[in-house]
């Protein structure tokens, strides 16, 4: 009996020192703005909240990962990420040709777009016809950009000499837009039409010019992005967003922010 009772308290005692190893789950902690609504951003209550945020926790539920945010501002992103900071980057960011000699990315989970943005009483008209800007029609507008940006990078691409206004992060830039201290924005139309031209401070402004979307500088859309090598990680990551496509679940975090769709497998625009 002694040795019988020997034997249970040794196998509990084993199964107890074991538990907590087997509830032990990977933890990712994601880097993201914290600022950037209707992406990720804090709600009054303090808490996280967004497309970018849903996404995230939903790929970590579905390859068995806890995830862990880290609030980092944008020009700071990528080197944070090389720096171990964070594991991946969660945060609107765009799949570009130069972000990919830095880091590795995932299948895009958003559609990477930019467009202007300016008071209806301004009357620019920045494209001809065919859509291409008139780098001409810039002379005298003052335009705001949030740096490392891909709209900062298509605007010195298409007008190298237009007058600029630099931001360090959309909402100072959406009140200088409102006080007149820049003539113009170019930016996320997504963002533009939820979170400002719908609402009745932005009910004298408008999108102007065509949604721009040219791969050379916007990308192939927005991906979470993660420190080269980590090829075992990015499958796994690609594997959740193939099946939130194809269940919907992408489609449902769109929807819960916005009135369209914004993956690119659904995109018709923002209206």
């Amino acid at each position: 009996m002694r040795l019988f009772a020997s034997l249970v308290g040794a196998a509990l005692l084993a199964a107890t020192a074991a538990a907590p190893a087997a509830r032990a789950a990977e933890t990712l902690q994601v880097g993201t703005e914290c600022t950037y609504f209707p992406f990720n951003y804090r709600t009054d209550a303090g808490e996280l909240s967004g497309y970018d945020v849903d996404v995230a926790r939903e790929i970590g539920a579905r390859i068995g990962a806890e995830i862990e945010f880290v609030c980092q501002e944008w020009k700071g992103m990528i080197p944070a990420l090389l720096a171990g900071k964070f594991d991946l980057i969660v945060a609107s960011m765009s799949i570009t040709a130069e972000r990919l000699e830095k880091i590795d990315f995932s299948a895009p989970y958003r559609v990477s777009i930019g467009q202007f943005v300016a008071a209806k009483d301004k009357g620019l008209v920045l494209f001809d016809a065919d859509g291409a800007l008139m780098p001409a029609a810039l002379e005298g507008v003052k335009i705001g950009l949030e740096r490392a940006s891909t709209y900062e990078s298509w605007l010195k691409a298409k007008a190298p000499g237009a007058n600029v206004a630099y931001y360090d992060s959309n909402e100072a830039m959406y009140l200088d837009l409102k006080a007149g201290r820049v003539d113009a924005i170019m930016t996320n139309p997504m963002k533009a039409f939820l979170s400002f031209i719908s609402k009745p401070d932005g009910a004298g402004f408008e999108v102007v010019g065509p949604q721009l979307a040219d791969e050379a500088y916007f990308g192939t859309g927005v991906g979470v992005g993660l420190r080269k090598g980590q090829d075992d990680l990015k499958a796994r990551i690609d594997a959740a967003l193939k099946g939130m496509t194809e269940d919907g679940k992408l489609a449902e975090f769109g929807l819960r922010h916005f009135p369209f769709t914004i993956h690119p497998q659904a995109w018709q625009g923002a209206s």
